[in-house]
């Protein structure tokens, strides 16, 4: 990673870790004044994954997707901070006994582990639901229009919902346990597993980049250019996490492999991991080329991109 990529992505983490915190310090909603604090156990069973470290990507996306539209990216903020309260619920959820039954999460013991099934599930839902507050707080802060408020609602929650990320998992579901029957026929497994990961895992980066040019009022060209970005960058970063859990140092990743002993579809179980380095590098490419249009704006995105192919956690 270059420096100046590297200060970028130290700068932009560091300030959605400072307003997470901020955000969790906030004892009383305001100006909904009918409505009383956040009870104290729901509020430490969020800050736990809230707060647990990670490369905070998707806020990271909205205010890099912003800058790239004219936007100054501090003021994405509330919403850089919902995407990635929706990244952190799902998390929760996925490591709960019926998903993936994970015991560890970034080198710390999963939320249902410290808090409790019940709680941690309720921890998941308290901030999915905030992810929407703080979206609708943004544009408001910044005087959007109806139309433009409404539409960055929509990008949010058609890529975290049943058309995006959860209709994602919810066949990511129905293949697990089948990765090799499901094998045998190649070319159908292929386009599963894409239709997975599409949905999956770059929906939800495809919507912070979409939140970050909706606030900026950005035009359609340049938010199907960010999508297409998006898709690519999405499907990348999901062909290196299944090789990192292949091949990957579980101490950097926090967390052990698990792919294998679930029986699930992945792109090394299919494409081998050289086929899967050589496919995650032919999309990083595809988004390279899907940023023409922003020219030297779009720097730290063509970096991102980079980042997420070379990354080793």
């Amino acid at each position: 990673m270059n420096s100046s990529l590297e200060r970028y992505l130290k700068t932009r983490s560091a300030w959605a870790e400072r307003g997470l915190r901020r955000l969790l310090r906030t004892r009383t909603p305001q100006p909904i004044s009918f409505l009383g604090p956040v009870p104290e156990t729901l509020r430490r069973s969020m800050g736990y994954s809230l707060m647990a470290g990670g490369k905070r990507l998707r806020p990271i996306l909205v205010m890099a997707a912003a800058e790239a539209c004219g936007l100054p990216p501090r003021r994405t903020l509330k919403t850089a901070c919902a995407l990635e309260m929706i990244h952190t619920y799902s998390l929760i959820h996925d490591d709960l006994p019926a998903m993936d039954d994970d015991d560890l999460r970034r080198g710390k013991p999963t939320n249902h582990k410290v808090f409790g099934e019940a709680v941690a599930i309720l921890a998941g839902d308290g901030l999915l639901t905030w992810a929407f507050e703080l979206a609708a707080e943004n544009a408001l802060e910044l005087g959007l229009d109806g139309r433009h408020a409404a539409e960055l609602v929509r990008t949010v929650a058609a890529g975290s919902g049943v058309r995006g990320m959860v209709a994602g998992q919810a066949v990511d579901l129905q293949s697990e346990g089948r990765g090799r029957r499901l094998s045998r026929d190649k070319a159908k497994a292929r386009k599963l597993l894409e239709d997975i990961h599409t949905h999956k895992t770059a929906a939800l980066l495809t919507a912070s980049l979409d939140a970050g040019a909706v606030l900026a009022q950005a035009s359609p060209a340049r938010r199907r250019a960010l999508q297409r970005y998006g898709r690519a960058i999405g499907l990348s970063f999901q062909i290196v996490d299944d090789v990192l859990d292949r091949v990957g140092d579980k101490g950097k990743l926090g967390k052990k492999g698990s792919d294998l002993a679930n029986d699930k579809l992945t792109y090394p179980s299919l494409y081998g991991i050289e086929g899967s380095r050589a496919m995650a590098a032919r999309l990083t490419a595809d988004a390279h080329r899907a940023l023409a249009p922003f020219g030297v704006q779009a720097a730290p995105l063509h970096g991102l991109a980079d980042y997420v192919l070379s990354r080793d956690r």
